[in-house]
């Protein structure tokens, strides 16, 4: 508990001047969808509320950077990094509004599945185990993504407070290539795509090119399985309030689980780790369980969230050497420079 306050509290003496890394994987997004954003304005119905929000999020950014510049500690890196990590909910939805300007590829990815298992998965998985206990356990497992993601924050700055820094650029790094991924392939997933072209013609292996039919429908089908349970009850109103046919290939809700356990077992965060995968095998299950992934979605997120936290790992190798150091003047420069020459 001393450390962590020491962390918190401390007045840096050589306080970061310029933006941190993940702070620049922000901009990097921000200014790509900005400029794809006015390229295509005339496509895109509500581009200038896009640009609008663009623009308070870069204001938002400036002040915390302006924050963190007056009163340079532990505690206003935490918070500048924080708002990176909410910011993120503002960021999903506005995929929907970029992807709508390249084709529908459902029927493509319907199809492969077909193919590549005989059967659709995401139809069969829940009829085959409709009981309230794996309706139940499924729910809770899809339900538990963004509290994984709190809780690992939150161990990296009580237990790892060093590494803070380089655990959000990786989480950052990786939530932002999906989405540019999500942007170029705009794949809606079984519960838009089975919605639209009806549950019979695909258990027929009818899969039809719906073209631009998402940009002016957002109709699902509703979670199936236990319809009065309390998991399967917030995953369906989390689905109303805030999801849009958009994002599902790969899975970032299985991408960013196998980079959070990646990470947490790199940095011996141990007891975590063992605690959170069983919730990490259920929510694999559970994306294509409620229908929100094709199996191959998911299959795609383990390939994607491994690579994206090897090549981000790498990338941001001595930065918590750096972090480490701060604030301890020219023999903290010194015992850096010693650190990541070590390190790389």
């Amino acid at each position: 508990m001393r450390k962590l306050l020491k962390y918190l509290f401390t007045i840096e003496k050589n306080p970061h001047k310029g933006l941190m890394a993940y702070e620049w994987v922000v901009l990097a997004y921000l200014l790509a969808t900005t400029a794809l954003t006015f390229l295509c304005q005339s496509r895109l119905p509500n581009a200038h509320g896009m640009l609008v929000g663009r623009a308070h999020v870069a204001a938002v950014s400036i002040a915390m950077w302006g924050v963190y510049r007056m009163l340079p500690c532990g505690l206003t890196r935490v918070l500048r990094a924080t708002v990176q990590l909410v910011l993120l909910s503002w960021w999903y939805p506005d995929i929907y509004e970029l992807n709508r300007i390249f084709p529908n590829l459902d029927h493509l990815f319907a199809s492969w599945e077909q193919s590549l298992f005989g059967c659709q998965p995401a139809l069969l998985f829940s009829q085959v185990m409709s009981n309230a206990v794996t309706s139940e356990l499924m729910c809770l497992g899809y339900a538990c993504y963004y509290p994984m993601l709190v809780v690992v924050a939150i161990a990296f700055i009580l237990c790892r407070n060093e590494a803070f820094e380089r655990a959000v650029f990786v989480i950052l790094a990786t939530f932002f290539i999906h989405y540019v991924v999500f942007i170029a392939l705009p794949v809606t997933g079984p519960q838009y795509y089975y919605e639209a072209v009806g549950v019979d013609e695909i258990a027929k292996g009818m899969f039809p090119n719906l073209h631009d039919y998402f940009n002016h429908h957002q109709e699902r089908m509703a979670c199936p399985g236990y319809a009065d349970g309390v998991f399967h009850e917030m995953v369906d109103s989390a689905h109303e309030a805030g999801e849009r046919p958009v994002a599902a290939f790969p899975s970032s809700h299985v991408a960013v689980c196998i980079m959070l356990m990646l990470i947490t077992f790199h940095y011996r965060l141990r007891r975590l780790f063992w605690c959170l995968l069983p919730f990490a095998i259920l929510l694999f299950l559970s994306t294509v369980y409620i229908r929100a992934h094709y199996a191959i979605d998911a299959l795609a997120g383990l390939a994607s969230g491994t690579l994206c936290y090897a090549a981000f790992m790498a990338m941001s190798k001595g930065m918590e050497a750096g972090n480490a150091y701060q604030g301890k003047g020219k023999k903290g420069k010194d015992k850096k420079a010693k650190a990541m020459k070590k390190r790389s």
